[in-house]
């Protein structure tokens, strides 16, 4: 554990990204940092109508990402370990999915300006779990700014999100299905997934394929 001071979460909407990081913050007495989606104004208009607001959400979320990345070096004398439920790549997961043209060149060209000097982290955890768990993950939490969210859109980001993290190779990364587990309200999931997370033996890139609770 000693050697594992900043951890990221990662995975597609409704995947528990959030309530993962919250629970391990609160458990290891982290600093949480959580991505501010709430804070873009072009979210909701843009599950409306992706084409026409993708550059404007992407943008945002691009500049808000870096800036609240940059406090991570920013020293915390009250505490040694940091949980984020993202990292800052993740970005380019969006960017490739809903950018095309002379937007995609531009999100290109500011990119590696931005991510060249950020810290990264020393795990990252992706949840993966199917299409139906994550809709129904969604539907129950029922923020008003994803009710348009679709099952396509949803199928596209697994892909693409399985894409990204097949070749990605950054950081240590541990591959967690959390489709048939609730680490949020079974304390055995958690304290399952925990000792995956902090296991001293784990691999460079591992998954974590957990027995269906009954």
């Amino acid at each position: 554990m000693s050697e594992i001071r900043y951890i990221a979460i990662e995975g597609v909407i409704g995947a528990g990204k959030t309530s993962l990081a919250q629970k391990l913050a609160e458990r290891i007495k982290a600093k949480c940092i959580l991505e501010e989606f709430e804070t873009n104004p072009f979210l909701e208009k843009f599950y409306d109508d992706r084409k026409r607001y993708a550059f404007q959400t992407q943008m945002f979320f691009l500049v808000n990402r870096y800036k609240q990345q940059q406090q991570l070096d920013q020293g915390d004398l009250f505490t040694n370990y940091i949980v984020s439920d993202y990292i800052f790549e993740k970005d380019k997961i969006f960017a490739y999915l809903n950018l095309s043209g002379e937007e995609l060149k531009l999100y290109e060209s500011l990119f590696p300006l931005l991510e060249k000097d950020l810290r990264k982290p020393d795990l990252v955890v992706f949840l993966q779990s199917n299409r139906d768990r994550l809709m129904y993950n969604v539907k129950k939490r029922g923020r008003k700014i994803e009710r348009n969210l679709t099952r396509s859109y949803i199928a596209d980001l697994m892909e693409a999100y399985n894409n990204f993290f097949f070749k990605y190779n950054n950081t240590p990364l541990l591959i967690v299905n959390t489709t048939d587990i609730d680490f949020v309200n079974r304390k055995k999931d958690f304290e399952e997934l925990y000792s995956q997370i902090f296991r001293e033996d784990r691999g460079f890139i591992e998954y974590f394929n957990p027995e269906p609770r009954s």
